[in-house]
């Protein structure tokens, strides 16, 4: 047993960051209510913690290969229950978001750290078994992330939801320490450039696309966003270009089957976890589900990507290609997708479960393979790159994705407000309903218009979600095109020991 206690406690501190990618859904009313935010700070709490997962995680695996594995995890550790704690003592939105911030730094420290600890401490038989677990830990993250959201909301507030993480960090910590042995290659480089201009890239095209969707695409915060992205993401590949050790190197994605890995990986987070905030908002706002039932109408999602994963995992493994395997997912997820895009003025929180339960075996048919098949897509000197980049770019996915989906459903909620109903200022009663205040706009109407301003918000917020939801299934079919167009079988007049085998 004792030989165990190494991934016991890495384990435990990948399901507790992992577990706060989706935590926060089901806990959205109840934030916005409580802090009087709207749509863009909630957009930007989910957010912020996904991107400084996504910008600082290559980065934080150099500097943890530079200065001790150990160390960074337990550094990014403190941090992490730290901006917890900021984050339930929170009294305004922007402290939350900032504390978020904090928490994805903490978060980017120790998932970075994970894959090479457990490297370090199994070899052999016992280290394939530790990746099983620690791959099973991970997936029952995403399936914890919005039940115990909605246990913790409903019984103890949203702030709940951050103080979990600090009993648990202390005893990782302790753990961890006693425990873990400290490793580091002195040899490493760190690229503290490339870093800052990909963090910056990803910050400020969010940061338009959120306010885009918020006040419209020509205004002037988001063109300068795009315009500030656009000039930092030259600089990252003019940077990383000439960089002797790049913190991504960009010639992988000369190999098509790599390329569409990475796009693999980003569409599966855009298409199957964008729409969640929003669905959350409608289940709680709208059909007045409380926070434990609004996260239990995820479960199918969840449990059955569980099972899918095992299933795909020994099934398919060896036997169909990875990339033909990864395409049928994405492609699952799309259809799925499209099914919850049924959801009408009238329909009940039952209409999701079809397509919640197709894009889960959809995620679970994805997600055993497209690590593996990442890491055999690279030269075996970048393979701790290539793995990395995957989570980067499901991240990313993620992150661009709720940007998006956040324009797109609050413009379809503001568009039918302002056509079917004589609301005074329909700006403002979007705002409100897409904040998840859609029971004070109910209640604030005449009583003799209740009833009718009622079925607007129905109907409203079900044209919001139905959009949001074609949006995820037609990238989610996209990727699946361009993942089988990418990842398919190719000839190759070069020698062996030149190119990696092609695996899709």
């Amino acid at each position: 047993m004792r030989k165990w206690l190494p991934l016991i406690a890495i384990s435990l501190g990948t399901f507790m960051l992992l577990v706060d990618v989706t935590i926060v859904n089901v806990a959205l009313p109840d934030i916005a209510a409580d802090l009087r935010t709207g749509m863009g700070d909630l957009q930007w709490v989910i957010d912020v913690y996904a991107l400084a997962l996504a910008a600082l995680l290559l980065g934080a695996g150099s500097a943890a290969d530079r200065f001790g594995r150990k160390k960074v995890y337990l550094i990014g550790m403190v941090l992490f229950a730290l901006a917890s704690i900021g984050c339930a003592l929170a009294d305004s939105s922007a402290a939350l978001i900032a504390a978020r911030g904090l928490q994805g730094i903490g978060g980017a420290a120790m998932l970075a750290t994970t894959i090479a600890l457990i490297n370090t401490a199994y070899v052999g038989k016992d280290r394939g078994v530790a990746f099983g677990i620690w791959g099973a830990i991970n997936g029952a993250a995403a399936a914890a992330g919005p039940i115990l959201g909605g246990l913790l909301t409903e019984h103890y507030g949203w702030p709940a939801i951050f103080v979990v993480n600090v009993p648990i960090s202390v005893l990782t910590l302790v753990l961890s320490v006693r425990v873990i042995r400290e490793s580091a290659d002195p040899s490493a480089r760190i690229d503290p450039v490339g870093v800052v201009t990909f963090t910056l890239a990803a910050s400020a095209v969010t940061y338009g696309l959120i306010r885009a969707g918020e006040d419209g695409w020509t205004e002037p915060a988001p063109l300068i966003g795009f315009a500030v992205g656009a000039v930092a993401l030259a600089a990252f590949v003019t940077v990383e270009r000439v960089r002797a050790y790049p913190m991504l190197d960009l010639a992988l994605f000369k190999r098509p089957l790599f390329t569409g890995l990475m796009i693999a990986a980003a569409a599966t987070s855009l298409g199957a976890f964008s729409a969640m905030a929003f669905t959350s908002l409608w289940l709680q706002s709208v059909l007045g589900l409380g926070p434990i039932a609004a996260g239990a109408v995820f479960l199918p999602l969840s449990l059955a990507s569980l099972v899918c994963s095992v299933v795909a995992g020994r099934v398919l493994h060896d036997r169909v290609a990875p990339g033909l395997v990864i395409s049928a997912g994405l492609a699952l997820i799309g259809l799925g997708s499209a099914l919850q895009a049924l959801v009408g003025s009238a329909s009940s929180w039952a209409v999701l479960i079809p397509g919640l339960l197709v894009v889960g075996v959809g995620v679970g048919t994805v997600m055993p393979t497209l690590s593996a098949a990442a890491l055999a897509a690279a030269p075996r000197e970048r393979a701790g790159m290539a793995g990395g980049a995957v989570t980067t770019f499901r991240q990313l996915g993620l992150v661009l994705g709720i940007a998006v989906l956040g324009g797109v459903f609050a413009g379809r909620v503001e568009t039918v407000v302002r056509s079917e109903s004589s609301l005074p200022d329909a700006h403002q009663v979007a705002e409100l309903l897409t904040g998840g205040q859609a029971r004070v706009v109910t209640s604030s109407a005449p009583d003799a218009q209740r009833g009718a301003v009622d079925e607007v918000v129905h109907t409203a917020f079900a044209s919001g979600l139905r959009w949001a939801f074609l949006v995820c299934a037609a990238i989610a079919l996209i990727g699946a095109a361009l993942t089988f167009f990418l990842t398919r079988p190719r000839r190759s007049v070069a020698a062996p020991d030149q190119v990696p085998a092609q695996i899709g």
